[in-house]
C-alpha cells in the first residue's frame, strides 16, 4: 500500500468509532420534539416566508424582510425542501450533518496542528463531541453550528501540511465568505485575530510576513465580497428600513449598547462552566493545563490565538448570548487535548494517579440520579410547589436510572478514559433532552395551535398576537397571511373593531376562570400560558365588561389529566 493510501485508510478508520455514535444519539434526540420555540421556529420561519412567497434573495418572516441573520442556513434548508418537499425532517438532518461535519473538520485541524500527537488526533473529536451545551444548541436550527464549519474551515486553510507550508488562501477566501453569509461580520471576529497573530504560532507567517498579512488581507476582501455580491442587490430588493437594520443595527447596534441581549462584560465566566462542561470537573485535564510550560506547542499557539481574543472581544461586546461562543469550542477540544497529551508526556501521570481521573463527574451523575429519584415521592407528598418540577416528577425515575449507569461507567479505571467521558456526557446530554421532551414538552408543542391559527385563516379570519411574534406559528401552521402584532389597550381595541371575527393570541402568566370560560383554546407555553380569543371577547374583558356566554367549549391542551399539576387562581 503507498504512503497515501495508508494515510487515507488510517483517516477513515479514525472515524470509526465516535462518528457512527455521534449520528446515532444526535438523530435520536433531534426527533424527541417539534421544532422549538423560539430558535427552531424562527429559523423555520424564515425559510418558510421566503419559499412561500419565492423571497429567496431577502430573508423574511411574518410577511417583512427579516435583516437579523444572512442567507445561507435558509438556502440549505430550501435545497432539502427542493428535494423532498416542505418538512421539518431536513432540516433536522441538516443540524446532524453539520454537527458531524464539525467534529471531522476538527480532527483534521488536530492532525495539521499537533502531527506528531497522534493522541491529540484521536481525542480532539471525542472532546468536541462531549461538550453537552454544544450537543443540545446542535439539536436546534441555528446558525451557530454553520458558522463553526466555516471557522474550522477556514483555520484549516491557515494551518500548514506535512507537504505543503503555503496556506490555501482562496480556500481562506471562501470560508471567510461563506461565514459572512451564514451570520455576517461576526465571522471575522472568529478568524481575524488567529490570523493577524501568526507569526506567534505559524513558521511560514514569521519567515514570509509579508505574503502572510499581503494574501491574508486579500482573502479576507475576497470573503467580504462574497457577503457584498449578496447584500448589494439584497439592500436594493429589501428597502430603505431593511437597508438601515442590515448595515448599521445588525453590527454596530449589536457592539454598542446592544437593542437586544446587553449584559455586562464580565457576563460569560459564570457561563464557562456550563459551556465547557463535563471538563470541568476533570482534574486530568485541569493537571494538564497546569503542566504546560513555555514555548508552547505551535498547535497549542494557534488554539490560543484563536480562543482567547475571541473570547476578549465577545465579553467586550455589549450584546451577548451563551452560543456565541460554540465555534470557539474545537479551540478549547485542542487546548485541553494539547495539554492533556503533554501531561501524559511529562511522566506517566495521565494514566496511574488516581485523584485525577472521572470521579468528580460520576459524583455529579450520582447527585443528579440521586435527584431524580427524590422527585416522584416528593411530588406525591405535595412537596413541590414549582410546576417545572411537578411535571419533571412524572418521569424522572427512569433516568435516574441511567445516571446511575453513567456513573458507574465513569468510575472504571484503565485506559479509554477519555472516551467513556464523552461516551456519557453524549448519552447524559441526550437524556436530559429526552427527560425535557417527555415531561415539559407540552408547554413548547405550538403544533395543535399552529393548524388552529391555519384553518383560522383559511376561514379568512385575521389573527393577532398580544406579545412580541417571531414567526412561531408561521412554518408549523404553514401560514401564508401574517400575524399582526398588537399591543394592550386602544390597538387592541380598535383591531378587534376592525376584525370582528379575528383571533387574538395572548400570553398571560396565570389561569383564571375567564380564561377557562370564554378562551377558544388554552396551553401551557414557556412557563406561562397561551389563549386564543374570539377578539371581541378579549376587547370586552380587557374593558370590565362580561362577553355573552361562549358558543364553544374551551379547548385544553394537552389532555385533560395534565392539568391535575396546574392550579386555576
Amino acid at each position: 500500500m503507498n504512503p497515501d493510501s495508508y494515510a487515507r485508510s488510517e483517516r477513515l478508520r479514525a472515524l470509526l468509532w465516535w462518528l457512527p455514535l455521534w449520528l446515532v444519539v444526535a438523530l435520536i434526540a433531534i426527533f424527541l420534539m417539534p421544532p422549538i420555540p423560539m430558535h427552531s421556529t424562527r429559523t423555520l420561519a424564515v425559510a418558510w416566508d421566503m419559499w412561500s412567497h419565492h423571497h429567496f434573495w431577502v430573508p423574511h418572516i411574518n410577511g417583512q424582510p427579516y435583516s437579523q441573520k444572512a442567507p445561507l442556513l435558509f438556502w440549505l434548508i430550501h435545497a432539502g425542501w427542493a428535494v423532498s418537499g416542505v418538512n421539518d425532517v431536513w432540516p433536522r438532518v441538516l443540524m446532524v450533518l453539520i454537527g458531524a461535519v464539525q467534529l471531522i473538520l476538527a480532527q483534521a485541524l488536530a492532525r495539521r496542528l499537533f502531527p506528531d500527537s497522534p493522541w491529540v488526533v484521536r481525542a480532539t473529536p471525542w472532546l468536541l463531541a462531549a461538550f453537552g451545551f454544544a450537543f443540545l444548541f446542535g439539536l436546534q436550527s441555528m446558525y451557530d453550528g454553520l458558522l463553526t464549519v466555516w471557522v474550522l474551515g477556514a483555520f484549516l486553510c491557515l494551518a500548514p501540511t506535512a507537504r505543503r507550508g503555503t496556506p490555501r488562501w482562496i480556500g481562506l477566501a471562501a470560508c471567510v465568505g461563506l461565514g459572512l453569509l451564514t451570520k455576517g461580520p461576526v465571522m471575522l471576529l472568529h478568524v481575524a485575530p488567529a490570523w493577524l497573530l501568526g507569526p506567534w504560532w505559524s513558521g511560514y507567517a514569521r519567515r514570509h510576513r509579508a505574503r502572510w498579512y499581503g494574501f491574508g488581507l486579500l482573502a479576507m476582501t475576497g470573503g467580504g465580497a462574497m457577503l457584498a455580491a449578496w447584500v448589494i442587490p439584497a439592500v436594493r430588493l429589501g428597502g430603505a428600513g431593511y437597508a438601515h437594520d442590515l448595515l448599521f443595527q445588525q453590527t454596530a447596534g449589536r457592539v454598542v449598547e446592544a437593542f437586544v441581549h446587553a449584559r455586562p462584560w464580565w457576563w460569560y465566566l459564570p457561563w464557562l462552566p456550563v459551556i465547557l462542561f463535563p471538563f470541568v470537573l476533570w482534574p486530568r485535564m485541569w493537571a494538564g493545563l497546569i503542566s504546560l510550560r513555555a514555548p508552547l506547542a505551535p498547535g497549542l499557539r494557534m488554539a490560543l490565538a484563536w480562543l482567547v481574543p475571541a473570547f476578549v472581544g465577545f465579553s467586550a461586546f455589549s450584546g451577548k448570548q451563551t452560543y456565541y461562543l460554540v465555534p470557539e469550542l474545537p479551540a478549547a477540544a485542542l487546548v485541553m487535548a494539547g495539554a492533556v497529551a503533554n501531561l501524559r508526556a511529562r511522566g506517566g501521570i495521565a494514566s496511574g494517579t488516581a485523584w485525577l481521573g472521572a470521579w468528580p463527574l460520576a459524583a455529579a451523575s450520582f447527585a443528579l440520579a440521586a435527584l431524580l429519584f427524590a422527585l416522584p415521592p416528593l411530588a406525591a407528598a405535595g412537596k413541590l410547589h414549582d410546576h417545572w418540577l411537578r411535571d419533571l416528577a412524572a418521569g424522572s425515575a427512569p433516568f435516574g436510572v441511567l445516571f446511575v449507569l453513567l456513573g458507574a461507567l465513569l468510575l472504571l479505571r484503565g485506559r479509554g478514559e477519555l472516551r467513556r467521558i464523552a461516551f456519557a456526557s453524549l448519552i447524559g446530554s441526550a437524556a436530559v433532552y429526552g427527560l425535557f421532551a417527555l415531561t415539559l414538552s407540552p408547554a413548547f408543542d405550538l403544533r395543535s395551535v399552529s393548524r388552529l391559527i391555519a384553518t383560522a385563516q383559511s376561514q379568512g379570519r385575521a389573527i393577532g398576537n398580544l406579545d412580541i411574534y417571531e414567526g412561531q406559528f408561521d412554518f408549523l401552521g404553514r401560514l401564508t397571511q401574517p400575524v399582526d402584532r398588537l399591543y394592550e389597550g386602544g390597538i387592541l381595541q380598535d383591531w378587534a373593531a376592525q376584525h370582528p371575527r379575528g383571533l387574538v393570541v395572548s400570553y398571560p402568566g396565570r389561569l383564571t376562570p375567564d380564561i377557562l370560560r370564554y378562551a377558544r383554546f388554552v396551553q401551557p407555553y414557556r412557563g406561562d400560558w397561551l389563549v386564543v380569543w374570539d377578539a371581541p371577547v378579549l376587547a370586552m374583558l380587557r374593558r370590565g365588561q362580561r362577553p355573552p356566554e361562549p358558543d364553544v367549549q374551551t379547548v385544553l391542551f394537552p389532555a385533560p389529566d395534565y392539568w391535575r399539576y396546574r392550579e386555576v387562581r
